[in-house]
């Protein structure tokens, strides 16, 4: 069973930047494709990005061009640079393995002035 542990979150103003971090275990994480979602309040939790276990990338077009997924394999975590943030990315944010339906307890980003 996968265990997942999001870090990073806080308060924001727009423009600032956060770093998010997830820590998994209980799997050989180098063999997951890996990615973040988020959920805002009243709405569907949404996909923003990915990394397959080669390192290829994918984002959300709502996020691309500011946001970096990035792993680190020795570490077991997945990160989330996410730069020139606006008041629409305030979300919990949980990351995932593929092919599990488990999630941590998240990180809460609220970017607000």
């Amino acid at each position: 069973q996968v265990q997942l542990v999001e870090s990073g979150g806080g308060l924001v103003q727009p423009g600032g930047s956060l770093r998010l971090s997830c820590t998994a275990s209980g799997i050989i994480f180098s063999y997951y494709d890996m990615g973040w979602y988020r959920q805002a309040p009243g709405k569907e939790r949404e996909w923003v990005a990915s990394i397959t276990r080669k390192g290829i990338k994918t984002y959300a077009n709502s996020v691309k061009a500011r946001f970096t997924i990035s792993r680190e394999n020795s570490n077991n975590t997945v990160d989330l640079q996410m730069n020139n943030l606006n008041p629409e990315d305030t979300a919990v944010y949980y990351c995932r393995a593929s092919g599990y339906d488990s999630w941590g307890q998240g990180t809460q980003v609220t970017v607000s002035s």
